[in-house]
């Protein structure tokens, strides 16, 4: 059992992870801190934390372990803010959905510190925001991937890992390149694909009257696109050069549908959507696939 957690962010994700823990027993006290006070303070009312901070450095004293619940964007000046209070043996993860310039800020920041630090990704979330949506179930069945570095603690490492099987998650280890690419392809990509056809479909002079016609069909493609803009912007950002790989690859993939419908091939048309139907039926949702990545 920790006898502290420290929340930096009292979000969603901090907030679901702070009820994870209480609800498993495995810690005694929560401190939480955010940028916005009334965060903290309705975060407290609701339970999620019992103590609230007036800083991040004030939420990590005294903790043995602490979750950066910020936006990929605040990572450095969250390290900045906490660096001189972070001991050995304290456990420190974050939970970002890039994780190269995460990483890299740690680099620049943390130095000697950087032993503490585990890079986390927990692959789940919610269309909505605030920790008034904190689920205490959120991470539950859910993975978390973990990209460790050279310098980071073995020891670390391996508390990591018991934390999050504690709350039900499956943990995975990668690298931090190889994270990037890989959700680059199934998350970022997707996301962006979302905002720009649903943008495209309303911003037609009859969008509107489409909108009214749709069906769940639509509705499961556009999901995402109701996702929090301020952690998009962040994230597409951050993982540019693998999104725009990624966006090229699906540009060559509709440019190949939009020749053939052009041509009125039907044959080569059936192809080509039956490659991906058939694909998309056999396919089981699991561990990623990525070449050199052990599961752990």
């Amino acid at each position: 059992m920790f006898q502290q957690l420290g929340i930096i962010g009292c979000g969603l994700m901090g907030g679901s992870f702070a009820l994870a823990l209480k609800r498993a027993g495995l810690v005694k006290r929560v401190v939480g801190y955010s940028k916005s006070p009334s965060t903290t303070e309705k975060a407290r009312k609701l339970g999620i934390i019992d103590v609230a901070a007036e800083s991040a450095l004030l939420a990590v004293s005294g903790s043995d372990i602490v979750l950066i619940a910020v936006p990929v964007a605040a990572s450095e000046t969250t390290f900045k803010a906490i660096r001189h209070a972070m001991e050995p043996g304290v456990l420190f993860m974050d939970v970002g959905s890039t994780k190269r310039d995460v990483v890299d800020a740690a680099r620049r920041v943390l130095r000697e510190r950087l032993p503490s630090f585990v890079p986390a990704h927990p692959i789940t979330g919610k269309e909505v925001s605030g920790v008034q949506h904190a689920d205490g179930a959120l991470y539950a069945g859910r993975q978390v991937i973990i990209t460790p570095l050279a310098q980071t603690s073995p020891e670390l490492v391996q508390k990591a890992t018991d934390v999050w099987s504690a709350i039900g998650a499956q943990v995975l280890k990668m690298t931090p390149e190889n994270h990037d690419a890989a959700f680059a392809a199934v998350s970022h990509l997707p996301h962006l694909l979302a905002f720009a056809y649903f943008s495209a479909v309303v911003n037609q002079p009859a969008g509107r009257d489409f909108l009214s016609l749709a069906g769940p069909g639509f509705r499961d493609f556009t999901r995402i696109a109701a996702s929090s803009p301020e952690t998009w912007r962040d994230i597409l950002v951050a993982n540019r050069e693998e999104v725009l790989k990624q966006s090229g690859r699906f540009r060559q993939a509709l440019d190949a549908l939009e020749h053939v419908i052009r041509e009125g091939n039907v044959d080569a048309l059936e192809g080509l959507i039956r490659a991906p139907s058939e694909g998309r039926a056999s396919w089981q949702m699991g561990a990623p696939r990525v070449a050199g990545v052990p599961k752990s």
